[in-house]
């Protein structure tokens, strides 16, 4: 089922670990509010469904669907293809989303809910990769792993629009890219 020449790199034992300490800060940090919960599609369903469980506070969920890859190996120009429903307007906004690559993503929709007119906007992601080139390091400290910069698929991320159902995070050989 899985592709040639990859190779595990976190099991559901170590992921669901670390979304149980990703949900105590997170706890900590929405007490007493009643957050808009924004899952970024298609990527950060598995993680939004697994994570939002495992908070206390009341909220409220939608999604928005913002992409660079569009089930590609590489980012290209972002394409906005679905904006929440929900007024975001003077609330508490918790954007989840699957990786912190370059921080592009995550940057316009962070712009996109001040521009709404959010009173507050707290970002987790599922995964962070170790490189120098985010355009905002200060983007999220609600990040649940942190994983070398390699090509990673499982876990609601896709490798050629698949393999987002697989319970653990593979790393592809890059060579095998195109």
């Amino acid at each position: 089922m899985l592709p040639d020449n990859c190779k595990l790199v976190f099991d559901n034992a170590e992921i669901t670990s670390a979304l149980e300490r990703l949900a105590d800060k997170l706890n900590r940090q929405l007490e007493n509010e009643t957050p808009v919960v924004l899952c970024v599609m298609q990527g950060g369903l598995v993680f939004s469904g697994q994570l939002i469980p495992k908070l206390r506070c009341m909220l409220e969920i939608d999604y928005i669907h913002a992409t660079r890859y569009d089930n590609k190996t590489t980012g290209s120009e972002l394409k906005w293809k679905a904006y929440p429903v929900t007024s975001l307007a003077g609330r508490t906004v918790l954007v989840l989303d699957d990786i912190l690559d370059e921080g592009q993503t995550l940057q316009s929709i962070v712009q996109y809910c001040e521009l709404q007119g959010a009173s507050k906007i707290v970002s987790a992601v599922l995964l962070r990769k170790k490189h120098d080139r985010c355009v905002d390091e200060k983007l999220t400290d609600n990040i649940a792993l942190h994983v070398e910069d390699r090509y990673v698929f499982g876990f609601g991320m896709d490798y050629d629009g698949k393999y987002r159902q697989l319970d653990s995070i593979y790393a592809l050989d890059e060579s095998l890219i195109e």
